[in-house]
Order: structure tokens, then C-alpha cells, then sequence
């Protein structure tokens, strides 16, 4: 890698606006606020709308389209029409 052209690179905690939920991770993303995480040391703090913790495909609130439903929806309202 050249030297000077890259981002500093280092720890930043993320946290969930929805849930509150935080995690300690590397990154090149810096902010002006701050947190003490649980080591004691002090990290930027970036807030975020969505993580893993607020997401409804990773939390299980997720809806399940019911595929089948709609294939029998199709038939009853157009019939079998073009099948041979």
C-alpha cells in the first residue's frame, strides 16, 4: 500500500438508534461524538437507522409471503385458461 492515502482505520462503536443496541468493530468512519464502551476506553460513536438488531429479516419479524395462496388466487380468477 502508498503511504498518506489512505483512511485512519480504527475502532468505532455502532449504535442502534432503534434499539440502543451498540457494538465495538474497525472502520474508517469517524464522528464527532463519543462513547465509553466496556473496556474503558473511549471510541467515536456512529449512530445508525438499521442493524442487525432492528432488521426484520435478522430479528424473525420478517413477512413470509404466501406464495401458494396467490398461485390458487390466480387460478380461481382466471381458470386454467392456455394450459393443455
Amino acid at each position: 500500500m502508498r503511504p498518506h492515502i489512505h483512511p485512519a482505520y480504527g475502532p468505532v462503536v455502532y449504535q442502534d438508534r432503534a434499539t440502543g443496541e451498540a457494538f465495538l468493530t474497525r472502520s474508517t468512519e469517524t464522528s464527532r461524538e463519543t462513547i465509553e464502551w466496556t473496556d474503558g476506553n473511549t471510541y467515536p460513536l456512529v449512530r445508525m437507522d438499521i442493524t442487525a438488531y432492528s432488521h426484520p429479516f435478522w430479528t424473525g419479524a420478517a413477512r413470509v409471503l404466501d406464495s401458494a395462496g396467490a398461485v390458487e388466487k390466480f387460478r380461481r380468477r382466471y381458470g386454467e385458461r392456455g394450459r393443455r
